[in-house]
Order: C-alpha cells, then structure tokens, then sequence
C-alpha cells in the first residue's frame, strides 16, 4: 500500500511540472480516494492477537402466569364488573357466539359460569403467533379468591379444572380485649378482620357477639397464609382458643371427629361441643334493635301492641341464614310480614324470617336447609320502618323469646377418643395461658 502512495505521489509531482492542471486534480482526488479506500480495509482486517473466550449464556426459566409460558401469549386482565357475564366478556374480545355456546354446554356440569361474581379477578389468554388478526382468546382463567382459580382451556379441545395457588402458613398467636367493638378492636391491633368472622363462626352458639361488653376478650392460635411467602392472603386454620365472655372462661380446640381425620369440629375443654341446637342470630353482622316484648309500642301502629319476635338491623341484601336444620314450609309475602320464610325444625321448634327483600336462590316449600345456610337478604318488604328481620321462634307451637331458651348441646366428642383428645390439648391449654 505505501508503495503504491509513493508512485502515485511522484507521478503527481511530475505532472505538476508539466503543469497539467486539470488531470493532475483528477489523479490527485483519485489517489486520496484510494487511500481512505486501503486504510479502511486494513482496519477491518481480523486481527490474529487470541481473543477471549465467549461466556456461556445461562438460558433463564421461561416466566410464567397460571402455569401458562407468559412469552406465547397475549395476556388480558381485569376484574368482573356489574352485568358482566361469561359470554359478554369473550365476545368483547371477538369470540364467536357460536364458540362461546359451545364452551357453556361443554363445562355446564363442571363450572356454572353464571356464578361469576362482581369484583373477582379474571385473565384471558389470547395466543401470539395466531393468524387470526385478532387474537381470539384461547384459556379463561377466574379467581375465586386468591388462593383457588378455574381455568377454562378452549385452545384444542374444551377443558375445565380447579387449581390452587401454592401458600405458605405461619404460625401465630395474638390476644385481643373489647373496648369499642369485636371488629373495630381487631383493626386497631393490626390483625386481619376475617379473624372476627372465624371466631363469630366457632363460638356462634356460645357468645352473644351482638353483646360484647367492655373487658371481654379473646386469646387465639391460629395460621397467617401467603402466597409465595410475601402477599398475605388471610386467616387460615384457628386451632385453638379461649374467649373471656363475661366472668366465663370459654376455650374452643379443633379436632378430628372421626379416626381418618377429614372431618373437624371445635369443642370446650372437657370435650363438649361449642356448637348448640340453634344459632343465637340469623345473621352475621349487624345488632338487635328491637327485643321480644309483650307491651311495646309499635311506633308504626300508633299503639301498644305485643312484638313477638327479635329485630336485626343491617343493611339491605345482609344474607339471612337458618339458625337451625329443618324444612321450609312457608314462603310467601303478606302486606304485614313482606316477604318471609317459616323453617320447622323438628316437633317441637319453628323459626320464621320477615321482610326480606328477597329469598335466596333455590329455597322453597319443601326445601331441606341446613344450620348456617343463606335462605334471604334483608329487606324492609311489609309493615317496617327500616332494613332488618325480624326473627321468630315457635316452641310448641308458642312464640317465645328465642334469646331466652337454653338450647340441649350437640353430641359431645366420641368417648372413644375422649381421653386422647383430653390429652392433646394441654399443649394449646399451655400455649394460650403464656399469651
């Protein structure tokens, strides 16, 4: 390459002494040109110096959603809003009604798509390398709560499965004393509000929550779970505890009601059942405002006039629940009870349910309810002045003063297991005492 400068260059010059202007600019330009043009190529010639070597490349595992590979598809979230429905939600995103019908009759027997309720989460999984422009969805996938999901995969053939996150239990303790109220006490101790609804459930035929007083208190062991170990998710298993209800002492231990160990109950500590004949209210929250009372003045009539039943204020729609197993054996609406439900018991209890604003999905005359079951939402239908039912209790055939009957236990634990459950729970008996 210097060589070849070197000519060029005296060639140049010699044309400058002949003073060819015009080719000597063209052969100079040209020259310069060849240069840059030779500079460049030796540049990018590979050089033989040894190079290091190339680092290995560690392949990542491939993220993923609901066990789906995220990278394969088009990922569409959000939460059921009000009059959403299954079908409504897929057509949104350009699936046939045809497909969709197909899907519903397919899974009808699995998983009930009507049942999707307002506010749970849902993904749609829509594939990338579709052809289809518009990506159709191909997996519908919906939150029950946040650990249990149905996962709907219509992608080949039309599958319906129930899975569960992966949790994780920690194990802990905490004790709680009444000074305003069961709910607001537990938030103000930084603990999860479904730990009031659990222990309502436990001691639901032992303590009048609806008359906590001031003093009273509760000493619990129980599991926190989490997905993942991080997000919490809530209360899990209460294993033992002890409400101060009054000057009264009352422990609750879960244990196996049978020798397999599928099925759990509470009981006291010398092995009685917590759980009574009948509930004490047929709702979960709410307060009495009215009692059962012989003279009292119903506003409403102008008069004094004998209220046989027990009020329970709530909100509107507050479910209504059974206090008890029994029949149906009225359901009907009068201008004076509204709409309401009689429940017999057995031969000798009947409770009856009034103004409910509707009844529950599937109750009717003849209906086999158990304690506990929702049969109506509260309402103000009939003679009322506000959102309440009003609870009634026939014992041989006499309305009387539920809150005043003193319901016979349930069954006690099995003798036959008595003593070793008698043995098993002086740990817990222990372990609540140094809370």
């Amino acid at each position: 390459m210097f060589k070849f400068a070197f000519f060029s260059l005296i060639f140049v010059r010699y044309l400058h002494m002949i003073k060819l202007d015009i080719m000597k600019k063209i052969i100079f330009n040209s020259t310069i040109l060849m240069l840059l043009w030779l500079t460049g190529c030796q540049q990018n010639k590979p050089k033989t110096v040894a190079q290091s070597p190339i680092k290995k490349q560690i392949s990542k595992p491939i993220a993923k959603i609901f066990s789906y590979p995220k990278n394969q598809y088009i990922i569409s979230q959000d939460t059921i809003a009000p009059y959403d429905t299954f079908g409504k939600i897929l057509s949104h995103f350009h699936l046939p009604y045809s497909s969709i019908y197909r899907i519903t009759e397919k899974i009808k027997d699995t998983f009930d798509v009507k049942n999707l309720k307002v506010g749970r989460p849902y993904t749609l999984l829509s594939q990338k390398d579709s052809l289809d422009s518009l990506a159709r969805p191909k997996i519908f996938i919906y939150e029950q709560d946040p650990v249990h999901y149905t996962v709907i995969d219509f992608q080949d053939s039309i599958r319906v499965y129930h899975k569960s996150k992966k949790v994780f239990t920690h194990r802990k303790t905490a004790k709680v004393v009444i000074n305003k109220s069961l709910y607001q006490d537990i938030a103000d101790e930084h603990l999860s509000p479904k730990l009031a609804m659990e222990l309502n459930n436990i001691y639901a035929w032992t303590v009048d929550f609806f008359h906590l007083n001031k003093g009273d208190s509760f000493k619990v062991i129980y599991d926190d779970v989490y997905i993942d170990d991080s997000v919490y998710v809530g209360i899990g298993t209460i294993y033992a505890s002890v409400f101060k209800y009054g000057d009264k002492d009352f422990y609750a231990f879960r244990y196996p009601t049978d020798t397999i160990g599928k099925q759990f109950d509470y009981f006291d500590e010398t092995g009685r059942t917590l759980r009574k004949q009948f509930l004490k209210a047929p709702l979960k929250f709410g307060h009495i405002s009215s009692r059962y009372n012989l003279h009292r003045y119903i506003k409403y009539y102008g008069r004094i006039k004998p209220h046989l039943g027990t009020d329970f204020a709530a909100p509107i729609g507050t479910p209504i629940m059974a206090t008890a197993n029994g029949v149906v054996i009225k359901k009907a609406y009068t201008s004076g009870n509204g709409n309401y439900i009689k429940i017999r018991h057995n031969g000798t209890f009947s409770t009856q349910y009034l103004h409910m604003s509707k009844f529950a999905k599937g109750i009717h005359v003849g209906s086999i309810v158990k304690q506990g079951d929702i049969i109506g939402y509260v309402g103000m239908t009939g003679h009322a002045s506000g959102p309440h039912v009003c609870y009634r209790f026939w014992e041989n055939g006499q309305q009387v003063d539920p809150l005043k009957i003193k319901m016979p236990p349930a069954k006690p634990i099995d003798p036959k297991i008595k003593d070793q459950y008698l043995k098993d729970i002086q740990k817990y008996i222990k372990q609540l005492d140094r809370i």
